[in-house]
């Protein structure tokens, strides 16, 4: 008889599902979502605008319309064209395959977002990581060395990075861009709107250059939409590999109603930031707290034992991100998404079991 073993690559049955906890019932600040729901009047007319919404049909492939917007809303040079992706994480996937050549690269700080790396690994792209520094800077010598020896097809660059929060200094990015003349580089901005800095009014003054983002960190993970702007050159190619129809017509309904009503997600973003501040104010004043600088909705935090604190949150029914074992530098870190204040004050409350 016929078995996966006999079937499947060896790579992916050595490979882990990507881990997603059953959160019923916890305070849930292990995913940088946004606490806040829509206000009920507008929830209440996105209802409304949904039940129109012809299910019976494929969804356009390439909602012009919604595209224009995404571009008017949200600035889009007039030389760039957007693509839509079931989330940022598809765009990674259509990246990968279109640049997928024999022995083809893709490099990224590390510590990064895991799918850049996971997303090579299927594609059958080399990935080759540069550890940041210790503080979480760009190592832009290390960088700078890896691209002269690998020249990889693709580099990322996530502005803020997850899981560290960093944003990387404009200086040491651009000269990387410079070096990688044999290269895309890929600006991820997935928490622009708590960085409040981009590259995407740049995107159309640089040949090797597109930018990523996502509406989930706005307060809309739910409809997984993303979109990548750059040149019509590089879009033009990614969107051969995009599967047909692969946003929805409900999240393409839901982003064209909310797009209008994107000062309530702004003010939903202004409000955690400054919820942001005084979370690490607050976690920095316990005891044995490291909290690092962070530009997104979320902070990483060097405790004296990460296992020790994620068990004893999960006991209080806090649910955060144990990172301590994704690199070296990481180590007895602990990742905590900026909830509601009630979250947050919960969130510290728990944190005082551990740190007194």
């Amino acid at each position: 008889m016929t078995t996966p073993q006999d079937i499947i690559r060896r790579d992916v049955l050595a490979m882990t599902s990507y881990p997603v906890p059953d959160a019923t019932g916890y305070i849930k600040l292990d995913a940088m979502e946004n606490p806040f729901s829509l206000p009920p009047v507008l929830a209440a007319h996105l209802g409304e605008h949904l039940a129109g919404v012809a299910l019976n049909r494929y969804p356009a492939p390439r909602p012009e319309a919604l595209i224009e917007k995404i571009k008017r809303v949200m600035g889009v040079p007039a030389g760039c064209d957007v693509l839509l992706g079931n989330g940022s994480d598809e765009i990674i996937s259509m990246v990968s395959v279109a640049c997928a050549k024999p022995g083809a690269k893709v490099l990224a700080p590390m510590p990064g977002f895991v799918m850049y790396q996971m997303s090579a690994k299927l594609a059958n792209l080399e990935f080759i990581g540069v550890p940041l520094n210790p503080d979480f800077t760009l190592d832009t010598e290390a960088m700078l060395a890896a691209i002269a020896e690998h020249e990889p097809a693709v580099i990322y660059l996530a502005y803020p990075n997850n899981p560290t929060g960093t944003l990387y200094d404009d200086a040491d990015m651009e000269r990387i861009i410079a070096a990688a003349n044999k290269s895309l580089v890929v600006i991820d901005e997935a928490y622009q709107p708590f960085a409040q800095q981009s590259w995407l009014p740049r995107a159309d003054a640089f040949d090797n250059v597109v930018v990523m983002r996502t509406v989930s960190k706005l307060g809309l993970a739910g409809i997984r939409l993303g979109y990548l702007v750059g040149k019509p050159a590089w879009l033009t190619e990614f969107d051969k590999v995009r599967p047909p129809y692969n946003t929805n017509v409900l999240t393409q309904a839901a982003a064209d109603f909310l797009l209008d009503h994107v000062d309530v997600l702004d003010a939903q973003a202004e409000q955690l930031r400054e919820e942001r501040t005084k979370l690490a104010k607050a976690v920095a004043q316990l005891p044995g707290a490291e909290v690092f600088p962070s530009a997104g909705n979320f902070l990483l935090v060097r405790v004296p034992d990460a296992s020790v604190m994620f068990e004893t949150l999960l006991a209080a029914r806090v649910l955060i991100k144990n990172v301590s074992k994704m690199h070296p530098l990481l180590v007895n870190c602990v990742r905590l998404t900026v909830g509601s204040p009630e979250e947050n004050a919960q969130l510290i409350a728990g944190l005082k079991l551990v740190l007194h």
